[in-house]
């Protein structure tokens, strides 16, 4: 999803990324359990990033929709369109009862108004509500330290967050976990400090992806407490015992203690390797099953 040389196989792999620490301050929460609570996510606010079965989707765009629908899946996320154009692919996901409700679409660099109006009228052709921004913090050196070049990105948020907003989308930010190092300017602030301080709360909602969010040493719980009200969006997907992706719920993060936190409009699966060698392809189907039948039966 990146448009750098550093793809999401290269985030785990980062030397920046503070998940050592994490794990040592004992900032991981006990594994979860799906028992306990007298709240649950309700089913129509259940997704999947497609990004997590990107290559079975591309190999075959109507079967993996369909195996998705026979999971339970009403709602799913867009990572592309497996090389259809945006009209033929709605009409797969109509043919098999899915919405495209949110998908990632990123924000042209520089900022380009009538660029960012034709991503726009594709969502709209998807029929997303959500518009959301997939990465960015990472050039050609590591992670960005620099708070001119994270303010000047936060203010293009807010240019294609109003040109959102004026055409009926909501338009919000994907965080990885290197939003969450300090910037070098010496002020103690980190970049996620900067940019939610600089992006506005009525133009660029928050799309809070827990595990990065652990990555970078930031509990979501404290994240929510801190922007309550602008976590529209949950990706949910687990961290394994060396900090490494899990299947949702067969991993360290206690999701009903975020859970407990807020209720928010859309819990996306996602898992970011799924499919990738050791794991076998077949793998992300199980992934997307695993999630749904724990989103189904947590209680918090």
């Amino acid at each position: 999803m990146s448009t750098t040389s550093f793809g999401r196989r290269t985030l785990l792999r980062s030397g920046a990324v503070a998940a050592a620490a994490a794990g040592a301050g004992g900032i991981v929460a006990a594994p979860a359990a799906a028992s306990g609570g007298r709240h649950r996510v309700p089913a129509d606010r259940i997704s999947i990033q497609l990004y997590t079965v990107r290559d079975a989707l591309s190999a075959d765009p109507a079967g993996t929709l369909a195996a998705l629908a026979d999971i339970g899946y009403t709602r799913v996320e867009l990572a592309g369109t497996a090389g259809l154009t945006p009209a033929a692919f709605r009409a797969l996901l109509d043919a098999n009862g899915i919405r495209a409700t949110s998908g990632h679409f990123g924000i042209p660099q520089p900022f380009d108004a009538a660029a960012w109006q034709a991503t726009l009228a594709d969502a709209r052709t998807l029929g997303c509500r959500y518009v959301v921004h997939p990465f960015f913090g990472v050039g050609p050196n590591g992670p960005i330290r620099d708070a001119a070049v994270w303010r000047a990105f936060a203010q293009d948020l807010n240019r294609a967050g109003a040109l959102a907003r004026v055409a009926g989308f909501r338009f919000g930010y994907h965080n990885h976990h290197f939003e969450f190092l300090p910037l070098s300017d010496s002020s103690g602030r980190t970049a996620f400090d900067l940019l939610t301080a600089t992006a506005d709360p009525r133009l660029v909602h928050l799309e809070l992806d827990l595990y990065w969010s652990w990555r970078g040493a930031a509990d979501p719980v404290d994240v929510i407490r801190a922007h309550r009200g602008r976590v529209l969006q949950f990706h949910c997907k687990d961290m394994n015992i060396d900090s490494g992706f899990a299947d949702l719920g067969t991993g360290l993060i206690d999701f009903r203690r975020i859970f407990a936190q807020t209720t928010v409009a859309e819990y996306i699966v996602e898992r970011d390797d799924a499919g990738i060698p050791p794991r076998a392809p077949a793998d992300a189907l199980d992934t997307a099953a695993v999630g749904y039948r724990f989103l189904r039966t947590i209680r918090f």
